[in-house]
């Protein structure tokens, strides 16, 4: 599935742009409720993995890079240490509001974290045009 921004995430982007509100670094999460991500939703649609090695990573504003209408971030590896279940994909908050501002169900998912070892591998990445 491809990225969306829902309209939240939308309003977001427009107010940080304009210079209405402050940027604000994104934070990485997995989600595990089998949900396909739409235009009305919110950080509340989300169910964040818990426990056995998971944690959320906050991107650092100036980390990534951004080049003609695409901003990438380094790869990020989330290592397991014992079985999650299911993670159906991924969405990015602010920091500091918790606000959602973009979520991608895996479009090879979901991956059924099991061992400890397991890794799911994610490169942020937005394109505008």
């Amino acid at each position: 599935m491809a990225l969306l921004v829902p309209n939240q995430g939308e309003e977001l982007f427009l107010k940080a742009i304009l210079n209405h509100t402050a940027g604000q670094n994104l934070v990485l999460r997995l989600y595990v409720n089998d949900k396909t991500p739409a235009e009305a939703d919110t950080e509340a649609d989300y169910t964040e993995a818990v426990g056995n090695g998971y944690a959320s990573v906050e991107l650092i504003g100036e980390n990534w890079v951004v080049v003609e209408g695409s901003a990438s971030y380094a790869q990020q590896t989330f290592t397991f240490t014992g079985a999650l279940g299911n993670v159906y994909g991924y969405y990015m908050t602010q920091a500091v509001s918790g606000k959602l501002v973009y979520a991608e169900r895996f479009s090879t998912g979901p991956f059924n974290i099991q061992n400890n070892g397991d890794q799911i591998k994610i490169t942020p990445q937005i394109t505008l045009d």
